[in-house]
């Protein structure tokens, strides 16, 4: 539990200290009755990077969890996808998450739903327990994407150290 809350806090120092260095845009999506006033963006995008704040998979009409723990990681999983496509991103672009569960018997539960959010290589990941999660959720789910470039004529710009590749 200390490995992961040292890690938590190193990402956090890492992404404030490049969060400051440019603009931000913080957006908030819409929300389950109940949370509309909470005091945090859903996620935060600096530059080509959105953090993207834990989010919980409740039902948009009730603002509860579901009965099934399948569904409610389906709908966490839901609510990334859509947060990431708000900003013309997609789950393929996600280079972190963090998942907390309540219960860790539900691991092979989320990844059955998980997998099936991407195409290929999947996104550096943790897998936490944790005691209870607000809401009474199950899954609650945080993360990094890092916008890919889509061709080198749609505005790609190579990192200014990257070494120019060589025509001979």
């Amino acid at each position: 539990m200390k490995i992961a809350r040292i890690l938590v806090a190193v990402l956090l120092v890492a992404s404030c200290v490049a969060a400051h260095s440019e603009d931000r845009k913080y957006i908030v999506t819409s929300r389950p009755p109940g949370t509309k006033d909470l005091p945090f963006s859903d996620a935060v995008l600096v530059g080509d990077t959105l953090y993207i704040a834990g989010h919980i998979g409740l039902d948009a009409k009730t603002g509860q969890p579901p009965s099934s723990a399948e569904d409610e990681a389906r709908m966490v999983m839901d609510i990334i996808k859509k947060t990431l496509e708000s900003e013309g991103m997609s789950m393929d672009d996600v280079v972190s998450l963090q998942v907390f569960c309540t219960d860790l018997k539900l691991y092979e539960t989320f990844n059955a739903v998980y997998v099936t959010y991407f195409h290929g290589k999947f996104p550096a990941r943790a897998f936490i327990g944790t005691d209870k999660l607000v809401r009474g959720g199950r899954f609650e789910v945080m993360g990094i994407a890092v916008k890919k470039p889509h061709s080198k004529s749609a505005g790609y710009q190579p990192h200014p150290h990257a070494r120019a590749k060589s025509t001979s």
